[in-house]
C-alpha cells in the first residue's frame, strides 16, 4: 500500500564522490517496502510546483528508509543541502519490486548506483554473489556493504583500475560457465544502464534461467498517470512505475 508521509531527514552525508546516502524516518514506508520498489520525494526547498524526484530504495527497515543519490542537476542539489532534523515529504512504496526467492544462488549484476536496489534485495536473499562494474573503480559503490553482510563481489572496470579489465559481462560469463559445468542453479537478477541490463536479458534468454531486470526511466508522476516512463514489452508499452519497473526477461523488448 502506497503511503505520503512526513519524513524526518536523519542523516544525509557524502557517500562517495558525487553520491550521498540519505536516511529518513517513514515507519509505515520502511515496514513495506519490497526491494526493488521506489520512492518519490518532495524537495522541501524548490517551488511546490516542482516535481517529486524518484528514487531507488538501498535498504528499509526498523522504521527507515535509505537511499542513495547522485548530485547531478538543480532537484538533487536542492536535496543534498537538507539538514539532519529536517523533513521531506515522501510517497512510496511505488512499483513493482523483485522477487524474494531463488532458486540456488542469486547473480545480482549492476552498474553505478544500479547497485542500491541489489544490496536491499542481497539482504532479504539467503545466497547471492555481486557483479559489479564501471568505468573507473571511483564508479564502485557500495562495495563495503555487501562485505560486511557476507556478499562475495566480482567486479570489472573499463579502465582496470579495479578488478577484471573489461565489462562486468566477464565475470559474470566466468561464474555462469562455472555454475553450468558443476549443475548449480542460478538466476539473474540486474539493475544498471540499458546495455547491461539488455545483456543480462539475452543471457537469461539464451540460458532459459529466470531473469529479474529492473528497468530505470525518468518516473515523472509515479502513479502511471504521465506515460513518461514507458518500457516496450511484449503487451505493448508498459509504464515502469506501475507495471515495472522490475520486469521478467522475457516480456521485455528491446
Amino acid at each position: 500500500m502506497k503511503h505520503d508521509e512526513k519524513a524526518e531527514v536523519l542523516e544525509n552525508r557524502e557517500f562517495a564522490a558525487g553520491y550521498r546516502y540519505l536516511v529518513v524516518s517513514a515507519p509505515r514506508q520502511a515496514a513495506e517496502m519490497q526491494p526493488g520498489q521506489f520512492v518519490h520525494v518532495r524537495v522541501p526547498t524548490l517551488e511546490r510546483s516542482a516535481l517529486r524526484r524518484p528514487f531507488s530504495v538501498f535498504n528499509a527497515g526498523d522504521g527507515k528508509v535509505t537511499v542513495l543519490y547522485k548530485t547531478v542537476g538543480r532537484g538533487t542539489e536542492a536535496l543534498s543541502k537538507v539538514k539532519a532534523g529536517e523533513f521531506v515529504n515522501m510517497e512510496g512504496p511505488l512499483g513493482k519490486g523483485f522477487p524474494l526467492s531463488c532458486k540456488g544462488t542469486a547473480f545480482l549484476v549492476g552498474g553505478g548506483f544500479g547497485v542500491a536496489p541489489l544490496y536491499f534485495l542481497a539482504r532479504r536473499l539467503p545466497k547471492s554473489i555481486l557483479f559489479v562494474g564501471g568505468r573507473t573503480k571511483d564508479d564502485l559503490l557500495a562495495l563495503d556493504r555487501f562485505a560486511e553482510i557476507g556478499v562475495e563481489a566480482r567486479i570489472a572496470t573499463n579502465d582496470g583500475s579495479a578488478g577484471e579489465k573489461g565489462f562486468v559481462t566477464g565475470p559474470l560469463d566466468a561464474a555462469i560457465n562455472e555454475f553450468r559445468a558443476k549443475g548449480e542453479e542460478f538466476e539473474l537478477f540486474t539493475c544498471g544502464p540499458d546495455g547491461l541490463l539488455r545483456a543480462v536479458t539475452e543471457r537469461a534468454l539464451e540460458l532459459k534461467v529466470p531473469g529479474w531486470i529492473s528497468v530505470d526511466r525518468h518516473m515523472i508522476c509515479g502513479m502511471g498517470a504521465c506515460f513518461a516512463c514507458i518500457q516496450k514489452t511484449v503487451r505493448g508499452n508498459s509504464r515502469c512505475c506501475i507495471e515495472g519497473p522490475v520486469f521478467k526477461a522475457e516480456e521485455l523488448v528491446w
